[in-house]
């Protein structure tokens, strides 16, 4: 009913704007008519003149070059410019065919300051496993539609009146502002369809935009509304890390040169399904009674529901060959056949277990798990008030105040496990193409053959706030080389905290097969799982419905209650930061720049839970008693930055840059909660006294304008990072809740190591002949520990390469963006690479007239499969793929 509503109405605004009478009016409230240039071409000069016109090393992306894209959020907006790196994970989900997450230079994400008009911005992420692992200071781009941006500026080098934070830049979303709109009444509203190949799903996306603006330019309202839904269906195959086979197993028994190699700890055929629903809005209110004051509030909320359905269909060789019996005996599995390559187990093949032997659960050769989150989503929203006050004429002073909250829940998390037997396994790993598993005697399309069954579910909810306020003043000086000083205070009280009020676990977990079995309607994975990550179908495996898991994890897992509260895994961070700074603007005879220093007090204060402890409460708690330990820390950094500038000639500029960053570690790297993996024995833990990243920059680049809309450039950047945050390994015992027993886990926890970074940046773009034009850039990155391992994030090599033709009515634009292999960090204790992958997508635009336009948007054209894996490629850890997406619209404006 909502959606026909919402249709009607938007077709009888169409029609009102289309017709002879809704012009004729129009044409008489204004008899002259300006005319507005815009395009590609004019959005890249808008892009350079603001660039050349900056004083420290910058890109921009204009409004019409995110609307002239392919771009369904601001990460896709600047995934094109020199030195910024996407992802489309935040860590824990794995990679989806939205960009989530932006870093700078070869860095981790949380190593870039995310913010919007100069302000912070409160996140969250939907996928559980963010919200409880890795939980760091990156936003969710997902949660930002590119439709609310009038620019984006990357900030490269720092400047003293720039929010700290970001070691390797910034990123700095720029609404629209209602006065700046040129027409006293401006409309726009844009209907889309995106359909998704994989899943095979059409969607609606619709996003309009309101602003009004009386005569005398003095007050301005801006509302913006976007409701955007897709479907998303992810094919992939998993193997869960590596563990080495014991010397004492009967495997390296029969066969000695097994022990020490590494078997993965599971082969899993991974179906992951979701149905994504973006909706939210903005409104700006500004006034500007005179030429001196000019005051703004304005708001700002998205939400992204992300209901979700995860299916498994694995087995686990590493536990298969280390299996021990309750006395603690090896009673392994033996491998009739196998082959290593590389100290790596890349193929094998079990025998089916005895007749009539007992059942070991670590023994079972396929295992089930179907995994429903309805309730999964992540929201944004901010409040903020600034204004701006010229009291002379030397003197402005301005200041802003406003709050910001992100939320992440995944309030119902509810699964069904099962161990299947009477059947053997055998698998073979190709590298980074799919491996093949397989279950002689067993038929895996039929529901069945299950001799133990589990059920567990868990809410979670994260909570990221921050209060700010801001005041600056500015003097305009005017003496020789002395242009003007700026000065500033700024107060921020943050806030993140993960709650895991609920975490139940299976009562039958003993071998058993007592409970009733869920219904099954018969469903296997769809006939073409697996055939997008190369090579044909990889198996119909059975499934069951969501409604069949919740029915039946609700009735026999256990009842949850507060005894169930996963303390181990919950955090809460407080900081309360203080900064200062002071610069002057610096100008002479063909150069500029600024220099200044930023003095920041950062007060910390984290709570982890600590096991067992001096005052141990949660006695009854199934995962025993734990101590809550506050852990107070303060640092001051002090930040001084200087940016010059240099007109060589008319078309040459020069600029070097130096600055002192700093970046506060990841909240739950600061906290010593514990994220435990009970299947594979590993885990995460933080470290309270960990150190803020602190580096210290350098920059130098030339700039060739050689000709309207084109530039040449090449930059050179290091950072000389003190306080790197890297990871090590720890043998702790801890209760085992799904098994129920003790358990050694290998627990990663961050500690701080020295660093260095550096790198040479490429820039091209040029206007052609006829219409056409070109945009390319390369990005080289060399990041290193003291230790010789790499930094988190660090692509040896990024390009994007791009051609547009533009004429009056249509446009088109082919881009092709590329990022070579990196570390994204320890998955199971070990590490973990991405592997090099480019994408290509196309953008088409057709004018009809000066009110309406087609267009139609493509991502992911070539398919390309996310990769991942461990020390080498022969050891794998993930395969995806999302499929392609289509996007056709109209456009319309009054």
């Amino acid at each position: 009913m909502n959606s026909t509503l919402t249709a009607t109405a938007a077709l009888a605004w169409l029609a009102a704007a289309a017709s002879p009478g809704a012009q004729a009016q129009q044409a008489a409230a204004g008899a002259i008519q300006e005319v507005v240039v815009t395009g590609i071409r004019a959005s890249l000069q808008q892009s350079l003149n603001q660039k050349r016109n900056s004083d420290s090393v910058v890109d921009v992306v204009t409004a019409e070059d995110i609307g002239k894209l392919p771009d369904k959020n601001v990460a896709d907006a600047v995934q094109r410019v020199p030195g910024v790196n996407i992802s489309s994970a935040s860590g824990g989900d794995g990679g989806f065919s939205e960009n989530d997450r932006v870093s700078i230079r070869g860095t981790s994400p949380s190593l870039t300051q995310t913010l919007i008009n100069g302000h912070a911005v409160g996140t969250g992420d939907w996928f559980v496993s963010d919200q409880v692992g890795t939980v760091g200071r990156s936003v969710s781009f997902a949660l930002l539609p590119a439709e609310i941006v009038s620019r984006v500026t990357v900030q490269k080098s720092a400047q003293a009146d720039q929010v700290e934070g970001g070691v390797a830049g910034a990123v700095n979303i720029e609404t629209r502002k209602p006065l700046a709109f040129k027409q006293a009444l401006t409309a726009e509203l844009a209907l889309q369809a995106i359909y998704a190949d994989l899943p095979g799903r059409t969607d609606p996306q619709i996003s309009g935009l309101v602003n009004w603006k009386n005569e005398a330019n003095s007050l301005g309202v801006l509302l913006q509304l976007f409701s955007q839904t897709r479907h998303e269906r992810r094919d992939g195959q998993e193997f869960f890390g590596y563990t080495p086979i014991a010397a004492g197993s009967p495997a390296a028994l029969a066969y000695p040169e097994l022990a020490g190699v590494l078997a993965p700890q599971g082969v899993n055929a991974a179906l992951f399904e979701q149905t994504r629903k973006r909706r939210g809005g903005s409104i700006d209110v500004q006034l500007k009674p005179n030429a001196d004051l000019m005051l703004d509030i304005n708001g700002f909320i998205s939400k992204l529901d992300a209901a979700n359905y995860n299916r498994s269909f694995y087995s686990q060789p590493a536990a298969n060959l280390n299996a021990v019996d309750a006395a603690g005996k090896q009673v392994g599995s033996v491998p009739s056949q196998y082959l290593v390559r590389n100290n790596t187990l890349v193929s094998a093949v079990f025998p089916a277990a005895p007749a009539g032997a007992a059942y070991n659960a670590q023994l079972a050769p396929a295992l089930v798990d179907q995994i429903y989150r309805p309730g999964s989503s992540s929201s944004t929203a901010y409040v903020d008030v600034n204004g701006s006050y010229r009291a002379n004429e030397r003197l402005r002073l301005s200041g802003s105040a406003g709050y910001t909250r992100g939320i992440g829940e995944t309030p119902v998390d509810l699964g069904y496990s099962a161990a299947l037997g009477g059947t053997g396994v055998s698998y073979q790993m190709n590298g980074l193409s799919p491996a093949r598993l397989s279950f002689p005697g067993l038929d895996v399309s039929k529901f069945g053959n299950a001799v133990s069954a589990a059920g567990w579910g868990s809410n979670v909810k994260t909570l990221d706030t921050e209060r700010y306020a801001q005041a600056d003043a500015e003097l305009s000086i005017g003496n020789g080389i002395w242009e003007l000083a700026k000065a500033g205070l700024r107060y921020a009280a943050h806030h993140r905290n993960v709650a895991w009020p609920e975490n139940r676990s299976c009562p039958r977990c003993d071998g058993s097969a007592a409970a009733p079995l869920p219904v099954w309607d018969g469903s296997t994975y769809p006939a073409n799982y697996g055939s997008s990550l190369g090579g044909g179908p990889l198996g119909r495996y059975w499934q069951l419905s969501p409604a069949a898991v919740l029915a039946w994890a609700n009735q026999y897992d256990n009842s949850g209650g507060p005894n169930s509260r996963n303390w181990p895994a919950e955090l809460d961070v407080r900081e309360k930061n203080m900064a200062a700074y002071a610069m002057v603007n610096l100008a002479g005879e063909q150069w500029r720049g600024n220099v200044g220093v930023r003095v920041v007090r950062t007060r910390q204060t984290t709570l982890t839970n600590v096991p067992g402890g001096p005052h141990p409460i949660g006695q009854n708690n199934v995962v025993g008693p734990y101590t809550p330990t506050v852990a107070e820390h303060s640092y001051t950094d002090v930040l001084p930055s200087a940016n010059f500038k240099f007109d060589l000639s008319k078309t040459l500029v020069a600029r070097v840059a130096v600055a002192k960053t700093m970046a506060r570690a990841d909240y739950s790297a600061l906290v010593g909660a514990v994220n435990l993996n009970d299947q594979v024995l590993t885990g995460s833990g933080g470290n309270p006294d960990l150190k803020p990243v602190r580096s210290t920059n350098y920059d130098a680049t030339l700039e060739w304008y050689f000709a309207p809309k084109a530039l040449l450039s090449v930059g050179a950047f290091y950072m000389d990072m003190k306080s790197y945050v890297t990871f090590g390994t720890a043998s702790v015992v801890y209760y085992n809740n799904t098994f129920k027993k003790s358990n050694t886990y290998a627990i990663q926890s961050p500690t701080n190591i020295a660093a260095k970074n550096k790198g040479v940046e490429l820039g091209y773009q040029q206007g052609l002949w006829g219409g056409f034009g070109v945009v390319g850039n390369y990005t080289y990155t060399d990041g290193k520990a003291a230790d010789g391992s790499p930094v988190v994030g660090s692509s040896k090599s990024t390009y994007n390469a791009e051609a547009y033709y533009e004429d009056e009515r249509f446009s088109a634009r082919l881009a092709y963006t590329y990022r070579s292999s990196f570390l994204t960090g320890l998955f199971s204790s070990s590490p973990q690479h991405v592997n090099g992958v480019g994408n290509l997508a196309a953008s088409l635009n057709y004018k009809i007239n000066e009110r309406f336009s087609l267009t139609f948007d493509a991502l992911n054209l070539n398919n390309a499969v996310l990769k991942s894996y461990g020390a080498s490629r022969d050891q794998p850890i993930a395969l995806y793929a999302n499929g392609r997406q289509y996007y056709f619209g109209l456009r319309a404006k009054l």
